[in-house]
């Protein structure tokens, strides 16, 4: 049985889980999935109707994103993305927790849900205000990620992990729509060009949702 992973390609939880998957080069079939067509036999792998679902060789189903990478780690340990001690791995956790909720509530779900996934689930035009507001909270984390790229090697520490694959995941996502104003965060950009130019990031570079292309520079490596 091949593992399977049920995802939507603009999901930043998704590509954080892609990510995380060809980091650790373990090979998969991608199924797009699109939860609000709500299919009984997705349904049957996740209750919840949520993407992003794993199903492993042996047949196991794991979903939610954070659930999946924990359970990655665990059963396909090298390379880890939870490195370090105790310490150095709750703030790895530290910042995929601030990405998933606090940047997901004030940035993704007021600019990437209006701008994209109302279109694509024929939902009517975007509420402006809310982009505008979601673009503002935008630049606050921006400062964030500026403040994390410029104290250290990378976001957690000296090493790679997974909080930089969550927040190039949440990112990632927003740049494909061209909201993410790097010209103002260079030190943001640097940490972001050497992330895009891990080979673990290509899939995501060539996603291409129909009638939306993504800006030129997208997927530039030097942008």
């Amino acid at each position: 049985m091949a593992r399977t992973l049920y995802h939507l390609p603009l999901s930043p939880f998704c590509r954080k889980v892609r990510v995380a998957l060809a980091e650790k080069k373990l090979d998969y079939e991608g199924v797009i999935e699109r939860p609000w067509d709500e299919r009984p036999e997705f349904l049957d792998l996740n209750h919840g109707g949520t993407v992003p679902v794993f199903v492993d060789e042996d047949g196991t189903v794991v979903s939610e994103s954070m659930a999946i990478v924990e359970y990655l780690e665990e059963v396909y340990p090298e390379p880890s993305l939870l490195p370090g001690d105790a310490a150095a791995r709750a703030e790895v956790r530290r910042i995929c927790q601030w990405f998933d909720l606090k940047f997901d509530g004030e940035v993704t779900t007021m600019v990437l849900a209006e701008k994209v996934d109302k279109r694509l689930m024929k939902l009517g035009a975007p509420d402006l205000e809310l982009v505008r507001a979601g673009l503002t909270n935008l630049a606050y984390h921006m400062d964030y990620v500026s403040y994390l790229s410029e104290e250290r090697k990378w976001l957690a520490g000296d090493d790679f992990s997974l909080a930089d694959i969550a927040a190039a995941a949440h990112l990632s996502a927003m740049d494909y729509i061209g909201d993410v104003p790097w010209v103002h965060f260079p030190a943001a950009k640097d940490w972001y060009v050497r992330v895009k130019s891990r080979p673990s990031f290509r899939s995501i570079l060539a996603d291409f949702i129909p009638g939306m292309p993504p800006p030129r520079i997208y997927a530039d490596l030097d942008f």
